[in-house]
């Protein structure tokens, strides 16, 4: 091939390379994916309270903060968060207004909602403040020693979980799947508050009798099962932490802990992950479903 040609041919050749790099480059800008959609609800332990600062667009009372693991997801994966959370909600108030004001959690949920993550069971039943205020006074009463609380109240706490929040957990999630049912669910766990045993000073910390920390940490994990299952029966995912958060208790150290203790601990509300613990939760949730 003459010389001349075979410059005309080589410059052809670039040219129609470069259309078509340009052409095959076109779309991905021109039509990025949008923002994934994506409504958080929940409690207390979903909402962030007591972890600063505080997420002034958010009703007063729901104490939520801007560092709590639906802000830390958002922030991660790109995605278009709407934040609902609020502190000491139950399931009921996915249906109904926790407040004056504040309108059932649910309203939020759309049909094009992508992603949903919720934290919830917990307040129902009073479980946590209820068990928790019962073995502290139990605790402080024996200083410290035996199972008075488990002597006092037996089965009752698992019972209550077994019967109504149970039922409740997955009649919340099931209303979740009808009003998104294209959308990603992952029910989140509870991360631990007291760890398996205890020595004297987690009761400087946590006033639970030594007998009575296996009991407490007993009620959570029958709380966790309960909620994993009603995950799966309807389902959404279910992030457990019962392994991540092991040693990361109220019990431990400050720069171990996830959760604070209700003495000498360093958020505005105590036995509530801080921003280590929202960090973990967001992480956890993330690896299970597949997030980047």
């Amino acid at each position: 091939m003459p010389r001349r040609a075979l410059r005309r041919a080589l410059t052809a050749a670039a040219t129609a390379a470069s259309a078509l790099a340009l052409g095959l480059a076109a779309p991905s800008g021109a039509h990025a994916a949008a923002p994934l959609p994506y409504v958080a609800l929940g409690d207390s332990y979903s909402a962030g309270s007591g972890v600063l600062p505080a997420d002034l667009s958010a009703p007063l009372l729901c104490l939520r903060s801007t560092l709590n693991y639906p802000h830390v997801i958002a922030e991660r994966t790109g995605a278009d968060l709407t934040d609902v959370t609020c502190g000491a909600a139950e399931t009921g108030d996915f249906t109904e207004a926790q407040y004056p004001g504040v309108p059932a959690q649910l309203d939020a949920v759309k049909s094009d909602t992508r992603l949903v993550t919720l934290t919830i069971g917990g307040n129902d039943n009073d479980t946590f403040i209820g068990a928790m205020l019962a073995c502290g006074t139990a605790g402080i009463v024996t200083a410290g020693h035996g199972s008075p609380c488990k002597t006092l109240y037996g089965s009752t706490f698992d019972d209550q979980i077994d019967d109504t929040t149970y039922p409740a957990v997955k009649a919340a999630l099931q209303k979740v799947r009808a009003k998104a049912p294209n959308a990603r669910v992952a029910a989140l766990g509870y991360p631990w508050i007291m760890p398996a045993t205890a020595d004297s000073s987690c009761f400087l910390k946590m006033p639970i009798a030594s007998g009575d920390v296996p009991y407490l940490r007993g009620i959570q994990a029958h709380l966790n099962e309960v909620i994993g299952r009603a995950a799966r029966e309807t389902g959404a995912t279910f992030v457990d932490f019962s392994k991540t958060s092991d040693g990361h208790d109220a019990c431990a150290s400050s720069g171990t802990r996830w959760i604070e203790p209700l003495l000498f601990g360093t958020n505005v509300v105590p036995v509530h992950p801080n921003a280590r613990g929202e960090r973990a939760m967001a992480e956890q949730t993330m690896s299970a479903l597949g997030l980047g």
